[in-house]
């Protein structure tokens, strides 16, 4: 429950220029380990600074908002600073742990000017900060304009970094490790590996931003609640270590986004914790947003499945019903036969989804248009409630039930946008007809409206208006290349998970995801949320269906099993096809038992970009899995057992990479061995390059 409360703040000198002592307020978090500076200049221009165990990791850095026709950025007298505290614990619908503490301390700065009054709210947590704008209703005016966002974060170092590129229309790059003054994204410029890119500036990168100081302090700047804004990027100064916020523009390139008064601004999130492990538990993000607005949540069902997807991307078969995406289309008006969503497939992944215990058979392909799929800028592409003649949409969802499998439906909008917001209702209600419980949505290509982008404020609202639609449907949401997580699965816990970043798919047709991309996802871009990465390939060359493939996975068959328990999702896919997991049985188990909703989550260890090893306790169960996967360089760990149960033994099945081991020279090596073990028992694991160990604990 929240309590305002007049609380001391404390009066503290500082290097900061000020035009008197008495505007700086000082907001210290319930332990005291993170401290929130504010004061104003001599020009009525507000500043921050942030400090983490007694050491600045934020320096004055500027605060403001420029809007047309109003002054949001200099001139302000303070008017009040109203102090509270908040302390509760909620249980998420799903999630990494079963429930979250939030608990802070805030503060409201309230300033005003001539013409303009804002608040800038602060939240100072035990491992982080929080603040955002707030604008109140005005007598004159109905909305405004935002032209620029002049929020910076200045560095106390020049800390090593992990970043993408600041893109205006995609997540899908490959990270880079530099320092803050390495920041440079030309190379990215002149790659061009993703056809829908658009950068426009050396030193833009996305958030969460992640650096790590020399003192092992890791920090990350990101957002949360993101909503009627465009997103946050930053851009770096690699002479004085400043980063400064980047809004991507709506249609008109000079307008950031047009808000309804009142309004407030998405949250500027800090997150600060003395190690990479550390970071992995950090709530801030989830906490910032706003609790769920579902009354009712027992619809929402975390699964695992499989699907006719992987098939497609290494070449067995097309997602069009002509067959021309393989150089085919239609002889003397019939088919190739390269179709792959028809409904005897279909049928073979149903009946090795209930064979094997997974809930839902994702089908892609199933519905016209997939011919005219990629053609840019076309207004309408697909039908969401027409399927192809060779797919029969009542047989396969009868048949699917009769074996207690539900099928997941899968929306392409090709990034027609408005062409989708259309059929919604439609496409819901054909769900629901067929007893589809959730949609996988897709948005490849540049976006209809033209001039609008995949991260700028009317794609963001496109995205919220989806998870609301599909709620009140009580269906589940996956959103594929949509803007990045900003922690909106508490407020619509429907959407399960989101792409949003280089998934798996990449591997199959392209230089690939490098052995160290799943050790910087969960430091970077799954803090905002969890990530439909889609793991599980046997087949680590991707040539079976083509010798001239030469493209491969970067990792050892032991690393994808140990996926599951590092890359977060309460959806996760079984990706390879299941001619190739029925010839490993005794590997395929892992994926059979490992859980995708937990109780309690743990890193043992982590270094970003090196490795990281998870332990998580499932939902309402004694057993515990362990997943530990490595970077091009193999590792020897060990750890001690020390969150079981005492009293209790358990069973550890331990799938490791064999003894000869590497994810190019000899990746399928799977070492199964089995042993009991207690609470305080120490197991001690080999990865080898880009290799993992997946761990099942199960309770006697």
């Amino acid at each position: 429950m929240k309590k305002f409360l007049v609380l001391l703040l404390f009066i503290a000198g500082s290097s900061l220029s000020v035009y008197a002592q008495k505007t700086i307020k000082t907001l210290l978090s319930p332990g005291k380990t993170t401290s929130v500076k504010v004061g104003l200049n001599k020009s009525g221009e507000a500043f921050y600074k942030i400090t983490y165990n007694g050491a600045t990791v934020v320096d004055w850095s500027r605060l403001g908002i420029e809007a047309r026709g109003h002054n949001f950025s200099s001139g302000f007298k303070l008017v009040s600073a109203e102090a509270g505290s908040h302390d509760e614990t909620w249980k998420p619908v799903w999630g990494e742990e079963s429930q979250i503490r939030d608990h802070y301390n805030e503060l409201r700065y309230r300033l005003a000017n001539e013409t303009d009054a804002m608040t800038i709210h602060f939240r100072a947590y035990d491992n982080g900060v929080g603040f955002r704008y707030e604008f109140p209703a005005k007598e004159k005016a109905d909305n405004i304009t935002v032209t620029n966002e002049l929020t910076e974060f200045q560095m106390t170092a020049d800390h090593t970094a992990w970043w993408i590129p600041g893109d205006y229309d995609s997540n899908e790059h490959v990270y880079s490790t530099t320092s803050i003054s390495g920041i440079n994204t030309a190379p990215y410029m002149a790659e061009k590996s993703i056809v829908t890119q658009h950068i426009v500036d050396t030193y833009n990168v996305q958030t969460p931003l992640t650096m790590r100081a020399a003192n092992g302090t890791h920090i990350s700047i990101a957002e949360a609640a993101l909503v009627d804004f465009g997103a946050l990027h930053l851009t770096a100064d690699p002479k004085t270590l400043k980063f400064k916020a980047f809004l991507i523009s709506t249609s008109d390139p000079a307008v950031k986004s047009v808000n309804t008064l009142p309004f407030h601004t998405p949250w500027r999130a800090v997150l600060l914790n003395r190690d990479a492990a550390g970071l992995l538990g950090n709530r801030l993000i989830l906490n910032l947003n706003e609790p769920c607005k579902l009354s009712d949540v027992s619809w929402i069902k975390p699964m695992k499945y499989c699907g006719v997807w992987w098939e497609m991307h290494v070449g067995k078969g097309t997602w069009d019903y002509s067959g021309s995406q393989n150089g085919d289309g239609f002889k003397n008006g019939q088919p190739s036969g390269k179709h792959s969503a028809t409904t005897a497939n279909t049928k073979k992944y149903i009946d090795f989804a209930a064979k094997n215990g997974l809930g839902g058979v994702l089908v892609e392909g199933w519905n016209i248009g997939w011919e005219n799929w990629f053609n840019q800028q076309k207004e309408e592409v697909f039908s969401f409630t027409k399927a192809y003649p060779d797919y029969d949409v009542a047989e396969l969802s009868r048949y699917a039930e009769s074996k207690g499998v539900k099928l997941i439906m899968h929306h392409e909008t090709s990034s027609a946008v408005t062409s989708y917001e259309r059929q919604m209702d439609s496409a819901y209600a054909f769900m629901n007809q067929y007893g589809y419980p959730a949609v996988k949505t897709g948005y490849v290509g540049k976006i209809i409206p033209k001039g609008e982008w995949h991260d700028g404020q009317w794609m963001v609202n496109h995205y919220v208006r989806v998870a609301e639609r599909t709620a009140k449907y009580r269906v589940m949401l996956d959103a594929h290349e949509p803007v990045r997580p900003s922690g909106l699965h508490r407020t619509y816990p429907n959407w399960l998970a989101c792409e949003a970043s280089r998934g798996q798919e990449f591997n199959a047709w392209s230089k690939g995801n490098p052995p160290e991309h799943e050790c910087i996802l969960p430091f970077t871009r799954i803090l905002g949320g969890p990530m439909d990465y889609t793991p599980g390939i046997f087949q680590i060359e991707v040539n079976q269906f083509d010798p001239n493939k030469k493209e491969r996975v970067h990792t050892t068959v032991a690393k994808q099993l140990a996926l599951y328990v590092t890359l977060y999702s309460p959806l996760q896919m079984a990706a390879d096809l299941p001619e190739n997991y029925e010839k490993r049985p005794d590997v395929f188990q892992f994926i059979r038992d490992v859980p995708v909703d937990w109780d309690e989550s743990r890193a043992l260890n982590a270094s970003v970009g090196d490795y990281l090893t998870m332990a998580r306790k499932e939902k309402g169960k004694p057993n515990w899995f362990i997943g530990s996967i490595t970077d091009e360089n193999p590792r020897d760990f060990t750890f001690k057992l020390d969150f079981l149960e005492a009293g209790k033994t358990y069973e550890a099945t331990i799938y490791e990479d064999g003894p000869d081991a590497h994810y190019e020279k000899n990746p399928y090596p799977v070492n199964i061995r089995k042993t009991t073990v207690r609470k305080g028992d120490t197991l001690r694991l080999r990865l080898a390059a880009s290799g993992g160990c997946a761990i099942s604990i199960m309770a006697n």
